[in-house]
């Protein structure tokens, strides 16, 4: 009899990272999708499961957005109910955001084993409501599938040594198995006028940087001052975050263009000269293509990019941003290295669910 697993998913970078491991699941187990709906725009959901091919979700919560304590708060209650029905083997969740906080509670108090996908990883900022999303879930996780030997570290550091198992990273499974497929189904450098690595990809959605109108004013003018295209996907909470902070273009480079598609996103990312982002999933999409990244943070939880040279950490700071983006350099390629896995991930997760 297969084995009933329940996943859960709710923002944009776990539909890439479900995808891989659901087209192999989907062969030796009875997979029940559930999307919670904590990104609910067409172009930051609907989108990444047509061009993926992940299947539609079983059940969609559409909780849409709230505070953390509103969100959390309302899933919780949507997926406790659902786990009451399905009464799954297991349930699988994907990295650090309130949908996974909320599935592993609520199976935690189910009995019901918590699966969690790129455990480990740790910025050290408590101020980060997804820091303490990932370290709860670590906690409360019954298989724990790690990206890198570094966050095989941290969680020994905390005592989690059981149901540690080194996988390497999903997202790169999705990046080798799309990146061809995306820019040859994909318009958007023609769309936009672009001239292949002559452009800087920047993405602004974390709260730290939106909701702090001090660093987005710094980042904005920065932005505005880089000497070449900067093409600039805004979220819509950043948009509305621009729009009642009065700030406007004041450069003929800056591109501000609607949220886009994973295949868009990964066609935007192969093509640029650099990115600048505060994403952990652009962050390593960038590494993955041999882009130099610059992350808008104090930290980052995917120090082997910084270690090896492929990114750097900038200051919210309009001169700094300005020299950097304007005095790209990338590293010799000579210091690139494998370290996020085979590309095999996927694999490795389900052969260990479907042994536990």
């Amino acid at each position: 009899m297969k084995k009933k697993i329940l996943t859960i998913v709710g923002a944009r970078p776990q539909f890439i990272k479900v995808s891989p491991v659901s087209r192999y699941l989907k062969d030796y187990a009875d997979e029940i999708l559930i999307h919670t709906g904590q990104h609910y725009d067409f172009n930051m959901s609907d989108i990444f499961f047509e061009q993926l091919g992940i299947k539609k979700p079983d059940y969609n919560l559409e909780v849409g957005s709230g505070t953390h304590g509103y969100q959390t708060g309302e899933m919780l209650q949507g997926l406790e109910k659902i786990m009451l029905d399905e009464k799954p083997d297991g349930i699988l969740v994907y990295g650090d955001t309130n949908s996974t906080l909320a599935g592993a509670l609520a199976a935690s108090k189910l009995n019901i084993p918590v699966f969690h996908v790129e455990a480990g990883l740790r910025s050290f900022n408590r101020k980060m409501p997804e820091e303490i999303n990932r370290v709860m879930t670590d906690h409360l996780s019954t298989l724990l599938f790690a990206p890198t030997n570094t966050a095989v570290r941290h969680l020994s550091s905390e005592g989690i040594i059981k149901g540690v198992h080194l996988v390497g990273d999903v997202m790169y499974d999705a990046v080798v198995q799309n990146v061809k497929v995306a820019e040859q189904n994909s318009d958007i450098i023609e769309a936009h006028h672009l001239v292949p690595n002559q452009y800087v990809l920047a993405t602004i959605h974390r709260a730290e940087n939106t909701d702090d109108k001090k660093r987005l004013v710094e980042i904005w003018e920065g932005l505005n001052l880089i000497h070449m295209p900067v093409v600039l996907p805004l979220h819509p909470r950043t948009r509305k975050k621009i729009e009642d902070m009065g700030l406007k273009v004041t450069s003929e480079h800056l591109k501000l263009i609607d949220p886009v598609g994973y295949f868009d996103m990964l066609t935007l990312e192969a093509n640029c000269l650099s990115v600048m982002t505060d994403s952990g999933g652009v962050q390593k999409e960038a590494y993955f293509l041999k882009k130099m990244c610059y992350t808008l943070r104090t930290e980052t939880e995917w120090v082997e990019t910084v270690e090896l040279g492929w990114n750097r950490l900038v200051p919210a700071d309009r001169e700094i941003i300005k020299t950097v983006l304007n005095k790209t350099q990338s590293p010799d390629i000579k210091s690139y290295k494998e370290v996020y896995g085979d590309g095999k991930a996927a694999q490795k997760i389900c052969d260990l669910i479907l042994q536990a």
